[in-house]
């Protein structure tokens, strides 16, 4: 494993790319997701501006069986063609299919995969990294990213960062952390950014590439890649202010509605696919149990896209 190729890859905008189905069957909607990819990549994304994040919450990875999630993987990884890095979805609550989805995503060509501590059980520090480690021995020429999901289960203590990269294809850390006020958002950056490439997951995009983070958790970059791209290019140009003031412009209309339609279902991408339908492409519902947003939100997210300059929002 070349673990100074794969840090120099993971840098951009980390995109979550939502699973599509149809709408009759639920079933996987393939042939869709390869024209979101084709739409990403016309937008912009590029090794350096971005990563594609295949299977995650966004994703319904909670949702799909094994197989499923096999499918969506070889998808992404072939529409990307190499052009853009891709990471596969590996959040589990088993050791045997974490695996298996490490061995798997090595095979088909990605370039990483993404690992949470197993929810549902509140495991130990050591459980999780006994968990790790199990992927990485499995599959030693894949990278590995490990996101703090403290919300379903364990939090990542910034110690355990310390023990985690020290595995040897452990290269990147998705972060956030549920305590402010004690800067442990900042105390791993500070700690760690020389060895890890961190993806801020927090929206306090202006500090973390101040202090060293390499890539962005940007949900927008599905309905308007231009946008991701661009603000990139304001972060890594250093100019904070102007970045600060586009995501105040953006980002936290999207991110308001995101938490009031938190109060009418649960999941994750049911706001990106709703925004992607509202600006031409395909797009369809999360499969339960998180319930159809589109109907009860889609004008007041019509209305939030016109308001923060998006293009090509279709007509009501």
């Amino acid at each position: 494993m070349n673990r100074d190729r794969m840090l120099k890859r993971l840098r951009g905008c980390y995109v979550t790319v939502p699973t599509q189905f149809h709408d009759a069957t639920l079933e996987l909607n393939l042939p869709a997701m390869q024209r979101h990819v084709a739409f990403l990549l016309e937008g912009g994304i590029r090794e350096g501006t971005g990563i594609f994040l295949a299977g995650g919450a966004a994703g319904d990875f909670s949702t799909m069986t094994l197989a499923e999630r096999f499918q969506v993987a070889e998808t992404i990884v072939k529409a990307a063609d190499g052009k853009v890095p891709v990471t596969i979805g590996a959040q589990t609550t088993s050791t045997r299919e974490l695996c298996e989805l490490a061995c798997r995503a090595q095979d088909l060509g990605a370039d990483f995969i993404q690992v949470s501590p197993p929810f549902y059980f509140s495991h130990t520090e050591e459980d999780f990294y006994e968990f790790v480690l199990a992927a990485s021995e499995a599959a030693p020429e894949i990278g590995i990213i490990v996101y703090n999901t403290y919300w379903t289960s364990l939090g990542v203590s910034a110690s355990l960062v310390g023990r985690l990269a020290e595995i040897p294809n452990l290269v990147g850390l998705k972060w956030s952390t549920p305590d402010p006020v004690w800067l442990t958002f900042e105390d791993a950056l500070v700690q760690y950014s020389q060895r890890l490439g961190f993806i801020d997951n927090q929206s306090r995009f202006v500090t973390s590439h101040m202090l060293g983070a390499q890539a962005i958790e940007l949900h927008i970059c599905n309905h308007w890649p231009q946008f991701g791209v661009r603000l990139w290019e304001l972060l890594e140009a250093r100019k904070y202010e102007e970045a600060q003031r586009e995501m105040v412009r953006v980002l936290m209309p999207f991110m308001q509605l995101w938490s009031e339609m938190e109060n009418y279902t649960s999941g994750d991408g049911y706001l990106d696919k709703l925004c992607m339908e509202l600006v031409g492409l395909d797009s369809s519902r999360c499969r339960p149990p998180t319930r159809d947003v589109r109907t009860k939100y889609r004008e007041k997210t019509r209305q939030m896209l016109l308001a923060c300059g998006t293009p090509n929002v279709v007509n009501s």
